[in-house]
């Protein structure tokens, strides 16, 4: 704290002339110097921002990022490919952010990812922004509404990525957010509505600030609860977007436009399967599902992520590098015990994954409901050392679970 008679060791302001006046060892410092000093550093950084990007950043080229991705995250072949050039694309914007001879800006590509749940948005985002070591955050579409309303604000969108990124504003200012359940939050009806749905409309006209850039104050403990907190801005130009949703019944949607719907009762093996169809998904069909068209506009790269085969699904569980199986063998390894599954076991995992339509993310769930008994007996019980688990048992163990009373959509 300063006395009534300090002065700025920088300007000469004297206390009651300033707002703050800082205390150091051996002089102060008023708000308008800290502010003016800020500014300076600013601009001697973003002056260097691209070299010292080059000197921090090693970017990896797009064969690079999808063999990377490939180690965490089982097929999706295609969407790994265009996320990987997005990405590439997007971080090479950074790194050469200004071109003295020519009058070319590249804007920057948001991505949206199309699948249904358990396909593996999440992860693809997650695995991305761990292997670029940006910031990264995951912001659920379905708890934001209008400013006006009960809810969240979709400022708190950056809130979060300035955590994440320790409160540093220039390394938010080139995270990765992931929007999830972004078709949550679509109007209903593909006509524009004369009032504003607070969870749909309201919400999507909101995040479109955002999205295209813009500098934005930003309450670094979120909005509503901390009214008295300063603002910090942070500008979203370089921050990159990755929108996931399931958009359940887009299939219908698209397969209209394709005109392939089957007429009377005939058969339908003769047009596209219903998992094939999203191979086709555009931007039309995006905004007949009711987003609409400014916030489609801000996600120009639109891909797919296919359902998940049998096949897919028991490579999960055992192939990439934090595949499912390993975790529970460690978790028994770290109480002295081995955990053996035999195949029969993990084809039972994956048989129920796809009769209750679950996903990669539901097989987490039928392993707790095998495994949960053991986990809880063992580690009070020195004498095991080994514990084998066969089909008879897992089948038993999941019979007794809450998971085998769900009914099967």
């Amino acid at each position: 704290m300063s006395d009534k008679n300090s002065t700025c060791s920088f300007c000469g302001r004297k206390r009651e002339e300033t707002k703050i006046l800082i205390a150091g060892i051996s002089g102060h410092i008023c708000n308008n110097c800290i502010e003016q000093a800020g500014d300076i550093v600013k601009q001697e950084f973003t002056g260097q921002s691209g070299d010292d990007l080059k000197k921090d950043f090693a970017l990896l080229k797009p064969l690079e990022i999808k063999k990377h991705l490939d180690e965490y995250v089982i097929g999706q072949t295609e969407a790994k490919k265009i996320l990987s050039v997005a990405v590439y694309n997007h971080y090479k914007r950074l790194i050469n952010p200004s071109f003295k001879d020519e009058d070319i800006e590249l804007e920057k590509s948001n991505l949206m990812l199309v699948g249904r749940t358990g396909t593996g948005k999440t992860l693809l985002a997650k695995t991305i922004a761990k292997l670029l070591n940006v910031p990264f955050c995951i912001a659920d579409a379905t708890v934001f509404t209008q400013a006006g309303y009960v809810g969240e604000d979709v400022e708190s969108i950056l809130s979060r990525l300035l955590q994440a990124a320790d409160y540093d504003v220039e390394a938010t200012e080139r995270g990765i957010v992931f929007i999830d359940e972004i078709d949550k939050v679509s109007r209903k009806g593909d006509n524009p509505s004369i009032t504003r749905d607070v969870t749909s409309e309201g919400v999507q006209q909101a995040l479109l600030k955002l999205l295209e850039g813009s500098e934005i104050k930003v309450p670094p403990q979120g909005g509503r609860k901390h009214p008295e907190q300063k603002m910090i801005t942070v500008n979203t130009k370089n921050i990159l977007f990755v929108a996931g949703g399931a958009f359940d019944g887009i299939e219908r949607l698209i397969e209209r436009r394709i005109k392939t719907q089957p007429l009377g009762f005939g058969s339908s093996k003769e047009y596209i399967e219903e998992e094939d169809l999203l191979e086709y998904i555009g931007p039309q069909d995006v905004k007949s599902f009711g987003l609409i068209p400014e916030l489609i506009g801000r996600f120009p790269v639109i891909t797919h992520l296919k359902p998940l085969d049998e096949e897919a699904l028991r490579r999960i569980l055992t192939e990439p590098k934090n595949a499912l199986i390993k975790q529970y063998v460690k978790m028994f390894e770290l109480d002295g015990v081995k955990l053996v599954l035999g195949k029969d076991v993990l084809d039972f995992m994956v048989e129920k994954a796809v009769e209750y339509k679950l996903g990669a993310r539901g097989l987490r769930s039928i392993c707790e409901a095998i495994l949960t008994d053991a986990m809880f007996e063992i580690p009070s019980d020195d004498k095991i050392k080994e514990l084998k688990v066969d089909r008879a048992y897992a089948e038993e163990k999941f019979s007794k679970s809450k998971l085998s009373k769900l009914k099967v959509a």
